[in-house]
């Protein structure tokens, strides 16, 4: 979004330049692709969403510098801040959101949320609480998390805490989740005719 033709540096404000920055974004992909591949290095590039003038169906939204970067990109991600995490009155992080809109290399459309904590990064131990509930490896009832028969506490922010103050317990739980995500790996990559032939060899 902020990529700036040179025409729009040497124009004056207020000047109408329509397209150019979409053509400038075309020609340098088009001249980037070969050497990306060549030399095996992965390019982020970051932007940002503006919303369409008198749209009436469909989203709004678009993103800036037109439609190349779409076309070339390998993946695209839509992530998005979806919540506050506060402690007390101070917000010390968001609530994430990020969709695969487009994947070349898996499956697309997938779609997390995680916790972002200022001057931590991605919260690990709010990770750990997710997957661990959604594999069945900690318990959730009502408000409390729980897990081996020992109850990690009440609220997530709390049970997180405890994580942090436990580490032995947040290890035993990822070595759970790690594990279960494994079995669910191998199921999937044995297929039918794998699973068939174990059975013959059982038998």
């Amino acid at each position: 979004a902020a990529l700036t033709p040179r025409a729009e540096l040497d124009g004056e404000m207020g000047d109408s330049q329509p397209g150019m920055q979409a053509r400038l974004m075309s020609q340098a992909l088009r001249k980037l692709t070969a050497s990306i591949s060549k030399s095996n290095t992965m390019v982020i590039f970051i932007n940002q969403i503006r919303m369409k003038i008198g749209v009436m169906y469909g989203s709004p939204e678009t993103t800036t510098g037109g439609n190349a970067l779409k076309f070339y990109a390998s993946v695209r991600l839509d992530i998005r801040r979806i919540g506050m995490i506060k402690e007390r009155d101070e917000v010390i992080g968001n609530q994430t959101r990020v969709k695969v809109v487009k994947n070349k290399l898996a499956p697309p459309f997938k779609q997390v949320e995680f916790d972002i904590i200022y001057g931590e990064g991605v919260s690990k131990t709010g990770e750990l609480l997710d997957l661990g509930v959604r594999a069945g490896v900690v318990e959730k009832s009502g408000s409390w998390f729980s897990y081996d028969s020992q109850r990690l506490g009440q609220g997530r922010e709390n049970a997180k805490t405890f994580l942090k103050q436990n580490a032995e317990v947040a290890g035993r739980i990822e070595a759970a989740v790690r594990q279960n995500a494994g079995l669910i790996a191998e199921q999937i990559l044995a297929g039918p005719d794998d699973e068939g032939s174990a059975e013959a060899a059982e038998d």
